[in-house]
């Protein structure tokens, strides 16, 4: 950031914009000395509200608002802080950014105030990401998942991950330093095994289920894929409740990726229909299977669709689907052949009308289900963000090379548990990473 950690900020913290009420916070050295200047009054009590009128530089008053005095270090930030609670108008609160300027205050930069908590020893980066995404957290899901972050949840298991490899870390080191005290046991670093290993199963499970993690952050991908007029855009349409996609008799009419956006199970999710899947020398709809196929790859459940009258398709469109995917037999009103002797494998299957109100009832309960049953906020905290499946991956990676020497090369194991404990020390934000920083702050509103 390009300020100076020294300089007093200021910044709004309500949305901008009309409103009942707007809310400036002040952090810094002058925190203090600005509420005083604009109120011209001795700061009240320490956390308590008190109801003073507001002045400008000319002495004019500007508003009638509560405010509040947040002596360091019992603040969000740590440092001496101000609150100011006024009315919303426009008018006030840019008069009020004024005055703030007129007496030397900064204009904080989007998520100074967080990057000074974090400096400041209020939070570490995981809950500062948490605090991130709870702000912009749209459902039940994200809220839950981000609030268990901020409060400290992935915080607990890395400081559970430091404590025992730094308990192995003391045994290697033990049998180093002191080789032929008698009071040393022998072979000193193999006490060391269980707490590797310890940590190495807790990591590996974490990374397994990494994935639902950050499904929950960005949102759930669901691909509806097929042969062309098996059906999948009036699929889509009917989950929607309206005309999202176009429909037609004639092959090939969806050619690029058609989304839409809802929430299923208290998580955020992308339905997209896709091009169908067949071989063509049209340019532009070779190009829709491609990227249908591309995206039945990244997504976290496929909807496969097959015409029911079609069976003989079945086994091309299973070739794009996975274990406990759903595979939905089509147009189930117009055919007897409803697929009840088909191998069904591990497909989760149904038999559709998509104009049957019901049908699309079971269909929107079957993926409600899986989706619960896959990406449900647990009670352990989870790794949300790439950055941490890194840093957890490195580790991981080094406590299995440390595992293996330990038996005949403790001192080398011994730096692969430093190693290790060096990635948790960047999980936890206690590295020199200034990019991350950078990059994970900008992302706040101004006033946060």
């Amino acid at each position: 950031m390009s300020g100076s950690p020294n300089d007093t900020i200021f910044a709004l913290s309500s949305a901008p914009g009309r409103a009942g009420v707007s809310v400036f916070r002040v952090s810094g050295p002058g925190a203090r000395e600005s509420l005083e200047k604009l109120s011209r009054k001795k700061a009240p009590s320490p956390r308590y509200a008190s109801l003073r009128k507001l002045y400008d530089r000319n002495g004019d008053i500007i508003d009638e608002a509560l405010v509040l005095w947040l002596p360091a270090p019992k603040s969000f930030t740590g440092e001496d802080c101000a609150e100011f609670q006024g009315h919303g108008s426009p008018a006030i609160i840019e008069a009020m950014a004024q005055v703030f300027a007129d007496i030397g205050l900064r204009q904080a930069e989007p998520g100074e105030f967080t990057r000074r908590a974090f400096e400041n020893g209020k939070m570490d980066l995981t809950e500062a990401e948490g605090l991130a995404d709870l702000i912009d957290a749209e459902t039940e899901g994200q809220r839950k998942q981000a609030l268990r972050q901020m409060q400290g949840g992935l915080r607990e298991l890395y400081e559970t991950w430091r404590e025992s490899l730094l308990d192995a870390l003391a045994q290697i080191e033990g049998e180093i330093d002191f080789p032929d005290e008698e009071d040393v046991p022998d072979s000193l670093s193999h006490k060391a095994y269980p707490h590797i290993s310890s940590v190495i199963e807790s990591m590996s499970r974490s990374l397994s289920v990494a994935d639902r993690g950050e499904a929950i952050r960005h949102g759930v991908d669901i691909a509806i894929i097929g042969k062309p007029n098996a059906g999948k855009s009036t699929l889509l349409n009917a989950l929607a409740g309206r005309e999202a996609a176009i429909v037609s008799s004639e092959a090939g009419t969806t050619r690029d990726i058609v989304s839409i956006y809802t929430v299923l199970s208290g998580l955020q999710v992308r339905l997209s229909d896709t091009a169908g899947l067949r071989e063509t020398e049209n340019v532009i709809e070779a190009e829709g299977v491609k990227r249908a196929i591309k995206l039945a790859n990244d997504a976290d459940i496929r909807i496969g669709v097959i015409d029911s009258s079609d069976l003989g398709a079945l086994s091309q469109l299973t070739k794009e689907l996975r274990d406990d995917d759903i595979l939905v037999f089509s147009k189930s009103d117009l055919t007897h052949n409803v697929a009840h002797n088909v191998s069904r494998e591990t497909y989760k299957t149904l038999s559709v009308n998509a104009n049957s109100k019901a049908d699309i009832t079971k269909l929107h309960d079957l993926l409600e289900t899986e989706i619960l049953s896959r990406f449900a906020v647990g009670d352990e905290a989870g790794l949300t963000r790439a950055r941490h499946r890194d840093c957890v991956q490195r580790s991981l990676t080094a406590l299995e090379r440390a595992i293996e020497k330990l038996g005949f090369a403790p001192e080398l194991a011994g730096d692969d548990i430093r190693s290790a404990l060096q990635a948790v020390k960047e999980l936890a934000g206690e590295t020199d990473i200034e990019s991350v920083f950078d990059r994970i702050f900008s992302r706040f509103c101004v006033g946060k």
